[in-house]
């Protein structure tokens, strides 16, 4: 063979090589393992796409990912982050950590809840939610309940320096401003409002009847009714003029630098999918979908059909920062 054909056919094996489509992506995980892995399995077996998955442990929820992201800015590691609600996703867009993709399964996503400029784009969403005991007569309609002499030393709820309860606070301190929202803070402490250390053991004290209502995410709610525990969902802060709930999605992350950016671009294609939603919405997670036409769990209501808290998920976020350090003031530490 002639060193002209040798050039030839080494070229075409380069460009071959250098053409054949990325077989692996590694994935960051905040959703719960027992969720999401289910969703990166069929992914692997329908596209031949080998995903390496890291999730979040149940200590460092949200904020492992988040934080491991962030120390390896310089040499980025991952992929797509899967982030389990869409404010550190914000957060990683103000750190320059993701870098834009507007997938096309994003079109009929509602722009409420995806970023203008293509930096994240929510999916499958829980709602928060009053879970409430059966047994309360005339039980409330309101968060504001929180704070009524009538509820006095009967609420629970979780740590608000962690998880869906900080971004929640953080947007009523967006929505009212600091002062009212520092005002209720402390109306809720007068009033004697009791701390669990998560949404799901609040549900659990109210179900039991140590407490009459909890603000939980609506999953927390759903799988105490479907174990048949005395509780009932209440969308707080439905009516004429009210605020709405704080709506809480999925949100998928396309991360800058990605070492596999055509299998990132992929996989957040398919977390972006009507049947990927349709499969959160019948696990036990019970979400709720954000495409239209997707069906809803039986229990909950098609986001159509609720209220929903009007907020910009950038100013949560850069309000959650700044109130981290009055939040642990107001938890004594």
């Amino acid at each position: 063979m002639s060193p002209r054909s040798i050039c030839f056919v080494l070229s075409a094996l380069i460009f071959v090589s250098c053409s054949k489509p990325q077989d692996t992506v590694v994935v960051y995980v905040s959703e719960d393992q027992v969720f999401s892995e289910p969703i990166l399995r069929d992914f692997e077996r329908e596209t031949g796409i080998e995903v390496r998955a890291v999730y979040d442990t149940e200590e460092a929820k949200s904020t492992g990912a988040m934080n491991r992201l962030i120390a390896e800015k310089d040499n980025p590691q991952a992929d797509v982050y899967w982030a389990n609600e869409p404010i550190r996703a914000e957060v990683l867009k103000q750190k320059g950590i993701s870098a834009p993709y507007v997938s096309p399964n994003a079109e009929d996503i509602p722009p409420e809840f995806r970023d203008p400029d293509g930096y994240w784009t929510g999916f499958s969403a829980r709602v928060r939610v009053l879970v409430v005991n059966e047994g309360v007569e005339d039980g409330p309609g309101t968060i504001l309940a929180y704070t009524d002499p009538r509820w006095e030393g009967r609420s629970v709820i979780a740590n608000p320096l962690f998880g869906t309860t900080t971004a929640e606070i953080a947007a009523l301190f967006v929505i009212w401003g600091d002062e009212r929202a520092r005002e209720f803070m402390a109306a809720m402490k007068r009033n004697r409002v009791a701390i669990s250390t998560n949404n799901g053991e609040s549900a659990d004290f109210v179900a039991a009847g140590q407490y009459d209502f909890s603000l939980v995410d609506s999953d927390d709610a759903v799988n105490r009714m479907r174990q048949g525990r005395p509780v009932t969902m209440v969308y707080p802060d439905q009516e004429e003029g009210g605020m709405g709930c704080f709506v809480v999605p999925n949100a998928a992350v396309f991360i800058k630098g990605s070492p596999h950016p055509e299998a990132a671009r992929r996989l957040i294609d398919y977390l972006l999918s009507g049947e990927t939603e349709r499969k959160l919405a019948f696990a036990d997670c019970a979400q709720i979908p954000l495409h239209l036409g997707v069906q809803t769990p039986p229990e909950l209501k098609p986001m159509s059909e609720i209220k929903v808290m009007r907020v910009d998920y950038a100013d949560v976020a850069r309000k959650m920062v700044e109130i981290q350090p009055f939040l642990k003031a107001w938890m004594g530490l």
